[in-house]
């Protein structure tokens, strides 16, 4: 009989136990859990915070509502779970695990040992950090104490970092009718998902919904009053907050496993082979404590997932009980929502491909995600990044509309190796309540084909609003209508208002000296504008994306910097 000894009761620690159970109902199954909480839901924690979901076991609940707690898994799967319990020190000689419960040491010995110990959330040296009412977001603890601090009369909070639990949690707070600042020390929000267009789309609406953004913006103080938090401090200005969530991000927690003379990776998480097995045979790790293969690059990468974590358990709970399960690696395929939007990413970023030397092409592609004339029509902005020989590096989506599909759509495509052609002749299901005849994704392949074939120039627009904020000579040729720029013009006195439908008659108001910059709304007219003038022997650039964008960058600049 197998002794399987788990050190982490999260998705991937009891996907491996569970897995392994439904291989091998004769093994021992042992899994150990330092925390109050098995096989709890981290992801859905902000929707706890924010009311959506009622109780912290409605997260540990599986489909038919069974709670997944210590008598669950003990009944239904003959798994032990030992929670509130503490894995001190792994003999690998011994094959034992050394373990605290209730005051009392005791060991626990194994055929073979998985490693979930997961991750723990990032402390920036900040003085005041240590002060009561500052918070992460990280484990159910710490969702408790969110919604103790609003009981008890938080009505300001401000939310260190932007990435994506700065995100979710701006939305989660806002809904507890809170005052929300969200604090971001990089140029733009989600630095290490979204381009800067992309998001900008994404801060936008985090203001429309009351949120003040801050960028470029770093937290010196979390200023407190006899310890507990009164607000934070940015330069000489003083932000009044109850309540502090730091969203810095997270780091693997390996100190076990590093003591025990497993091996690190190069990103500092627990390295592991395709079996995900560690440097001894007997010891597999998994989920947010190991590193994984950028499919892309062929590089390790850490990329701390809930769906990573589920595979790798899966393939591990084979492997433990003799199988041969393999796990490729990961394209960081993200998705997650801010208040109505929906935000998406597969690949590499525009800025990442170019650090690696590709030839990148990008287009940002305005659509409907439906038929435009349907009722539930709703406007989506799909990015895709291209190297010029037409591979496909990586997609990014934002919108009000149906995101998903599309985005599962382009990693998919990069993952079977898809080309920019192969994309743009998918035959994808078409119905008016459900895409565009041509969808969204078919539609930016195209575009990426045309830069490819050298039918338009472009720029993109934070290009362009870099353009504008210099003392360059040159034309902005917009051709929406009289309505549209009234409604929001471009201030700028090197702009040219000719609508798309009085270009062909209207070239002599057009200087032939200069590069002319074509735009509209949302980047069909721009695109007609250009090739109607490239082929006239102007120097004609399409602005990527349009005023859907460039307004967007050109707001947001001056928000940020007041």
């Amino acid at each position: 009989m197998s002794r399987i000894v788990v050190i982490g009761g999260g998705a991937a620690g009891l996907k491996a136990a569970a897995r392994a159970r439904r291989r091998d109902e004769e093994a021992e199954i042992t899994v150990i859990e330092a925390g109050s909480y098995p096989s709890i839901s981290r992801c859905g924690l902000p929707y706890y915070v924010e009311g959506f979901v009622h109780e912290i076991e409605n997260l540990m609940q599986t489909t038919y509502g069974a709670v997944r707690d210590v008598e669950f898994f003990k009944k239904v799967k003959n798994i032990d779970v030992l929670v509130k319990t503490k894995a001190k020190r792994i003999d690998r000689e011994k094959k034992i695990v050394e373990i605290e419960r209730n005051g009392k040491s005791d060991e626990l010995p194994y055929d073979y040992l998985v490693i979930a110990t997961g991750s723990k959330p990032s402390k920036p040296p900040i003085p005041g950090i240590d002060a009561e009412n500052v918070v992460h977001l990280h484990s159910a603890e710490d969702a408790e104490k969110i919604v103790e601090m609003w009981d008890e009369g938080a009505e300001e909070a401000v939310i260190i970092g932007g990435g994506l639990v700065g995100m979710e949690s701006a939305e989660a707070l806002s809904k507890l009718d809170m005052k929300v600042t969200l604090v971001e020390i990089m140029p733009h929000v989600l630095p290490a998902c979204l381009d800067a267009e992309i998001a900008a789309l994404v801060e936008a609406h985090l203001r429309e919904k009351g949120v003040s953004v801050l960028t470029n913006s770093k937290v010196e103080e979390i200023v407190t009053e006899d310890g507990t938090v009164s607000g934070v401090r940015i330069g000489e200005k003083v932000i009044p907050a109850q309540l502090v969530l730091v969203a810095t991000g997270v780091r693997p927690n390996v100190e076990l496993a590093r003591n025990a003379g497993i091996e690190i990776g190069e990103t500092g998480a627990i390295k592991v082979n395709e079996y995900m097995q560690t440097n001894d045979e007997n010891i597999y790790a998994g989920g947010d404590c190991v590193e994984n293969i950028n499919l892309i690059t062929g590089k390790p990468a850490y990329i701390p997932l809930g769906s990573t974590a589920n595979k790798h358990g899966r393939v591990i709970g084979d492997n433990v009980t003799g199988g041969n399960s393999t796990f490729p690696g990961v394209l960081g395929t993200i998705i997650f929502k801010v208040f109505d939007f929906t935000v998406a990413r597969t690949g590499l970023s525009e800025e990442e491909a170019r650090k690696l030397g590709y030839d990148v092409i990008t287009a940002v592609t305005p659509s409907p995600d439906r038929f435009h004339h349907y009722p539930r029509s709703k406007p989506i902005r799909v990015k895709i990044i291209a190297d010029r020989s037409g591979k496909l590096l990586g997609a990014q989506a934002v919108g009000l509309g149906v995101i998903d599909k599309r985005i599962d759509v382009l990693a998919t495509a990069i993952q079977m190796g898809a080309t920019i052609d192969d994309i743009a002749n998918l035959d994808l299901a078409y119905a008016p309540p459900f895409s565009t005849a041509l969808d969204a994704v078919i539609v930016a392949a195209n575009v990426v084909r045309n830069k490819r074939d050298r039918l338009v120039e472009t720029i993109s627009a934070e290009e362009m609003k870099k353009k504008i904020e210099s003392e360059e000579d040159f034309v902005i040729l917009d051709v929406r209508t009289d309505e549209e720029k009234a409604g929001n013009p471009i201030n700028d006195s090197r702009v040219i208002h000719i609508p798309i439908d009085r270009l062909r008659e209207s070239l002599d108001k057009i200087p032939r000296d200069k590069e002319i910059f074509t735009v509209c709304q949302i980047g069909a007219r721009g695109y007609e504008a250009a090739r109607f003038l490239m082929q006239r022997g102007f120097r004609a650039r399409m602005v990527d994306g349009g005023m859907a964008i460039l307004s967007v960058l050109l707001k947001g600049n001056k928000e940020s910097q007041s």
